[in-house]
Order: structure tokens, then C-alpha cells, then sequence
């Protein structure tokens, strides 16, 4: 079990233009100053060995993507995994299943299947940090409005992990005074 409670994880693949748009934000969110809680990993097209690493046990997963919504190119985005199914890019002709090509629905079924099977849990919190794809033909290096979307995105993560981390207020009970 680790002893890390959030897991940041860059997925995409660099040679497909936008679709690095999760590595080149987790390379940028490592460059910071991050509690110890915090570990962000590149993940790549390694979809397989995101999964096993989740069985470690994590609080949070915070995984950044390439996200085709429909909206602006560059357009960042805050999705709950929990408000269903996250619609990721697919290159044209990309295999129905292929590990190194998993995109977070896969990631989270197959974590399931293997929590199952190993008694390790899935995270109780999954939100996903996405960016509107302008480009995604072969090629090293992200299109303009996702290159200047990169920055927003870290600080997404990074309010999202100071929220995390901070400690829950409790409220304070107090007696009356006597009268």
C-alpha cells in the first residue's frame, strides 16, 4: 500500500499532436513544489500500468487527457468520473482494446476487475482534467490553444489538490453559560 494518498497521472500519447496534452501537464505540475501526499507519474499509452499502480491504494486520481467534448480547442475541463461515462480521443483505427492505448473508462473497468481479484480498492474519488484536442494527427507537440491551455490545467490540479489536502474543519461545540 502506498503511502501516497493522491495520484496525479499524465495519459496520452505524445506522437499523436494534442493527445500528449496529459503528459506535457503532468511534466509541467512536476517542475512544482508538491506535498508528499502528491505523486504524479507519466503514464504515456500505458494504460495496463496505470490500473496495477491504482491497486496500490489511492484516495484521489486526478488523470489528465486529451477530452473531445465538443468544445473550443483548449477548452480545459473538471470532470467527475462518477457523472459517467468520460468521452476520451480515439485515433482513427485504434484497436477496440489495446494497453497501450486505454482510455479512462478502460482504466477504471479493468481496475475493477483486477480490485475484485486482489482485494485492492479503487480510489474513492476519480475526477479527470481534460483539454479539447485540436489536432490529433501524427506529430510531436501540442496545436496553439492547447500548448496555452497547459498552465490552466495545472492550476485546476493544483487547486484540486489543496482542496484534498485540506483538513475538514470541524465545528466547535459550545455550552451556554450558566444564567
Amino acid at each position: 500500500m502506498t503511502t501516497r494518498q493522491i495520484l496525479v497521472a499524465g495519459v496520452g500519447n505524445i506522437f499523436l499532436g494534442d493527445d500528449g496534452f496529459g503528459v506535457e501537464t503532468v511534466r509541467r505540475l512536476s517542475e512544482q513544489p508538491l506535498s508528499a501526499q502528491v505523486e504524479v507519474v507519466d503514464f504515456g499509452v500505458r494504460g495496463v500500468h496505470l490500473a496495477y499502480q491504482l491497486l496500490d491504494g489511492y484516495r484521489l486520481l486526478v488523470l489528465v487527457d486529451a477530452t473531445a467534448r465538443g468544445g473550443r480547442p483548449g477548452t480545459v475541463y473538471l470532470i467527475e468520473a462518477s457523472d459517467g461515462p468520460v468521452e476520451q480521443v480515439e485515433p482513427v483505427g485504434a484497436a477496440v482494446l489495446d494497453g497501450h492505448r486505454m482510455g479512462p473508462d478502460a482504466v477504471l473497468a479493468l481496475l475493477g476487475t483486477l480490485s475484485a481479484g486482489t482485494g485492492g480498492s479503487p480510489p474513492e474519488r476519480v475526477v479527470v482534467v481534460g483539454c479539447e484536442p485540436q489536432c490529433l494527427e501524427e506529430g510531436i507537440g501540442l496545436s496553439a490553444p492547447v500548448a496555452a491551455a497547459v498552465d490552466e490545467a495545472v492550476a485546476v490540479i493544483r487547486r484540486l489538490l489543496d482542496e484534498t489536502e485540506r483538513p475538514a474543519v470541524e465545528p466547535v461545540e459550545r455550552k451556554a453559560a450558566p444564567c
